[in-house]
């Protein structure tokens, strides 16, 4: 259930003003007016952020926790597309900036702290504040960049390849994500994380 914490709406918002500070030089007055707008609520482990098919009309960032997106197979299986690890924005970015049905489902792994804020207010941020232009093109870039880099990674390397660079990348993962949602993400089945684990044990 989505708990709202108005109250938070006027206080710390230091998490997500660092982000911006953290992908590029901005004064940190604009920071503040352009998350001015942005509201602040909770959501338990395993709960839905956005369905399949809904239409986006929030962009979310998480300061909190992690969350994934998941699709469902043939077999009607859940094949987890990506992990989020806090602080990042999360959302189906086609299907809230065209406003068309998402494709993937987003849900919490774990308890989930976020900050939201709607189509119209990044519309207004866009067209007239220069640096927040300038920071939506370096997201879209840095996100482009890991879907094309996670692309490549799962065409080219072998499973404990994969396995391996998760783990050199995002070790903190392997302490809160499930190990069946973990094995998903690397396009590989529980059997067979567990057998590279076992082998790195080994070692």
């Amino acid at each position: 259930m989505k708990v709202a914490e108005n109250t938070l709406n006027y206080m710390d918002k230091s998490s997500i003003n660092t982000y911006f500070h953290s992908l590029f030089d901005i004064k940190q007055e604009v920071v503040e007016k352009i998350t001015e707008t942005f509201g602040h609520f909770e959501l338990k482990a395993n709960e839905v952020l956005l369905n399949k098919d809904e239409v986006s009309t929030k962009t979310f960032f998480l300061e909190k926790g992690y969350a994934r997106s998941f699709i469902l197979n043939e077999d009607n299986e859940e094949i987890t597309t990506n992990i989020y690890a806090a602080p990042c924005f999360v959302n189906d970015f086609l299907s809230f900036f065209r406003q068309q049905p998402a494709k993937e489902t987003y849900q919490t792994i774990t308890n989930c702290s976020f900050w939201e804020t709607g189509l119209e207010n990044v519309q207004h941020n866009f067209h007239n504040i220069p640096e927040f232009r300038e920071f939506s093109r370096l997201l879209f870039v840095l996100n482009y960049y890991s879907i094309h880099d996670r692309l490549i990674e799962m065409a080219s390397q072998k499973a404990s390849t994969r396995y391996f660079n998760l783990m050199k990348k995002h070790p903190d993962i392997f302490q809160f994500v499930p190990l069946k949602i973990i094995a998903s993400y690397l396009g590989i089945k529980d059997s067979s994380l567990s057998r590279i684990r076992r082998g790195i044990n080994k070692i």
